[in-house]
Formats: structure tokens, C-alpha cells, sequence
């Protein structure tokens, strides 16, 4: 039987972690690379904004989701707006867009990564 290496992280205690960095940022928000460096495929971010801060619109950073993992968020397009609460998940529309927390709120970013293969 070959040895199998799982790690795993506690989101509730980053997201604990984060909020609070966030409420003291001049910016609002405070993020953190929780899985996914050369040798993934997948990169997972927990993203934690103060309560009415926003990640201005940007550009899609291809194939991704977000999974709200406390508050409520609006994810915003030039043609329309998705709100999601605690526990909803949405596929990011490959187009500029923006998010925005309605209160306290932190979300798990999941992109895929092109071009990098597991070993």
C-alpha cells in the first residue's frame, strides 16, 4: 500500500483570522493562498472583506468559482448581479466583474490553473 499525504486546513480559522486583518486594512479585505501552488491544479484562496468593501472589477481569471463561506456577497457583471449567501457556490461568468460584501463576509476562490500538471 503506498503512503497517501492529505493535509487539510480549518477555513473557519482563516476566515476568523482574515475578517479580522480586514477590518483593520485600509483596504478591507485581507486573502490568503490556502491550497494550490506549482504542483496543483486547482488554486484555492479564502477572501475576507470588511463589511461594505469591495475588489473593484477586474478581469476573469478563467475558469473559477466562489463559494461563500460566511455573510452574504454580491458578485456583480456589466450584465447583471448574483448575491450569495453562507454555503451558496457560483461559477465566475468569464467576464470583468466585481465583488462586494454586504456586511463581514469571506469566500473561497477556486481557479483552475492552465498549464500545470499533478504528479
Amino acid at each position: 500500500m503506498s503512503s497517501v499525504s492529505m493535509s487539510s486546513v480549518s477555513l473557519p480559522a482563516v476566515v476568523d483570522e482574515l475578517l479580522s486583518e480586514a477590518r483593520e486594512a485600509s483596504s478591507g479585505r485581507s486573502s490568503r493562498t490556502v491550497r494550490g501552488h506549482a504542483e496543483h491544479s486547482l488554486r484555492h484562496t479564502v477572501i475576507a472583506l470588511a463589511a461594505g468593501y469591495e475588489l473593484s472589477d477586474h478581469d476573469s481569471p478563467g475558469e473559477a468559482t466562489i463559494q461563500v463561506l460566511r455573510g452574504t456577497v454580491r458578485l456583480t457583471t456589466a450584465d447583471g448581479e448574483w448575491r450569495g449567501t453562507t454555503g451558496d457556490l457560483v461559477d465566475i461568468p468569464n467576464v470583468r466583474h466585481g465583488l462586494t460584501a454586504d456586511g463581514d463576509a469571506a469566500v473561497l476562490l477556486t481557479v483552475a490553473l492552465r498549464g500545470t500538471t499533478r504528479s
